[in-house]
């Protein structure tokens, strides 16, 4: 589906609601709607799939964006310190959660990993600001399938120093990413498993 831009009304915000359970299904009809495709894919992982989820398609959704962000924030523990996830796929997602985070007074930082060192100035793999030693971070995802993408970021803040044990993706494509993070000793939750999203795709589209 092409997104549209629209005049919203106050009504028609459903991402500003402060009822988690109607975001969350909001949210849900969105990534079925705009991220979700049926067909023949090669994955980053390498692996086939007969379905593709692009999950950008909603992360840099204004409403879909807005949403991520309060949702996730409410998974966070309450002593996070900041977010952070590999580029691209995790920069909207991270953003989003540190801006409502501010909103909700309960700010917390935002960190992006990258996959190469930055090629000048400080040559550093994490953008973002600088905290103390032993800060404790939590991983951002967007749809996890064996978990290595994730982990890549997971292995950068650790080894400057950060506290990492906890990945929460938007999507877990239920494809051994919870069973790997389970094996190297962290914590692992999904706002949405691939059943959730191909369940509520098939009862939109009639099928």
């Amino acid at each position: 589906m092409t997104y549209q831009a629209e005049t919203f009304t106050q009504s028609t915000i459903w991402a500003a609601t402060t009822d988690l359970a109607i975001l969350r299904q909001q949210l849900l009809n969105l990534f079925c709607q705009l991220a979700y495709q049926e067909g023949d894919f090669v994955l980053s992982s390498g692996q086939r799939s007969s379905y593709y989820i692009n999950g950008k398609q909603v992360t840099l959704h204004p409403q879909g964006a807005l949403a991520i962000g309060r949702i996730l924030l409410s998974l966070l523990p309450t002593d996070t310190q900041a977010v952070a996830g590999l580029t691209l796929g995790a920069d909207p997602i991270v953003s989003a959660v540190s801006v409502v985070s501010a909103c909700e007074n309960r700010p917390i930082p935002a960190l992006i990993v990258r996959k190469e060192a930055k090629g000048h100035g400080t040559r550093a793999y994490i953008e973002g600001p600088n905290l103390p030693e032993g800060a404790k971070v939590v991983v951002l995802e967007d749809v996890v399938t064996t978990g290595k993408s994730a982990m890549k970021a997971v292995e950068r803040l650790q080894a400057v120093g950060y506290a990492v044990n906890r990945v929460i993706s938007l999507v877990d494509r239920k494809q051994g990413g919870a069973e790997f993070y389970q094996s190297v000793g962290l914590q692992f939750e999904a706002v949405f498993s691939i059943e959730d999203i191909q369940q509520t795709y098939r009862e939109l589209v009639g099928g």
